[in-house]
């Protein structure tokens, strides 16, 4: 039996969570994490201009490790991602999308923006009821953070071409499971309608 997608009642009032648009996901001539993603990073542009223009809160996440026991498991997996050790150019974010004063950076380790850290909590302080996902990878730590955010209990839009991945078929088959079962995949303009 085929699951309908329903349409989720857009949040009164949603934040911006970038996961993950550090350098060492969108330079690849630096990191072996990164891939060509300039039209991820130009779509972020785009909806943090919205953002901020509006006064609505912005999040960002990076990838880093300072101890060994940190995500063990999930680097024992992918050893590679020891390359987004502490003091690494690799972990700050993209200049092209550089957080002004009082955009927080959260630190994390595991895939969602949601596990180990403290963002629910600033959500909540922030009086949103929703979140537009965008970043880096869609099959990864976007899917992780979109599937929180759900059962967190906010609604979630995804802006299809603000997320990005190394595998395109990964990006597409998850955007569309994740389309069915936990956010709305949108366009960035549509997103940007519904903002208004």
């Amino acid at each position: 039996m085929a699951l309908n997608s329903q349409v989720l009642k857009p949040a009164k009032r949603y934040a911006l969570l970038l996961v993950d648009l550090s350098l060492g996901f969108t330079d690849p001539a630096k990191s072996p994490l990164a891939a060509e993603v300039d039209e991820v990073v130009a779509a972020n542009q785009i909806l943090l201009a919205a953002f901020r223009e509006q006064g609505l809160p912005v999040f960002y996440s990076t990838v880093m490790y300072d101890r060994p026991e940190q995500a063990s498991v999930f680097r024992e997996k992918i050893p590679v991602l020891d390359c987004l050790a502490a003091g690494s150019e690799l972990v700050a974010i993209d200049p092209r999308l550089a957080p002004l004063a009082g955009e927080p950076v959260i630190t994390k380790h595991g895939a969602s923006f949601f596990f180990g850290t403290d963002l629910n909590a600033r959500l909540q302080a922030a009086g949103v009821d929703g979140v537009v996902v965008t970043g880096l990878t869609t099959s990864g730590c976007v899917r992780a953070t979109v599937v929180d955010a759900l059962q967190h209990n906010y609604r979630v839009l995804v802006p299809e071409q603000a997320v990005g991945d190394r595998d395109a078929d990964a990006h597409h088959a998850n955007l569309k499971d994740m389309g069915v079962k936990y956010a709305d995949v949108v366009s960035v303009h549509e997103c940007l309608a519904l903002l208004r």
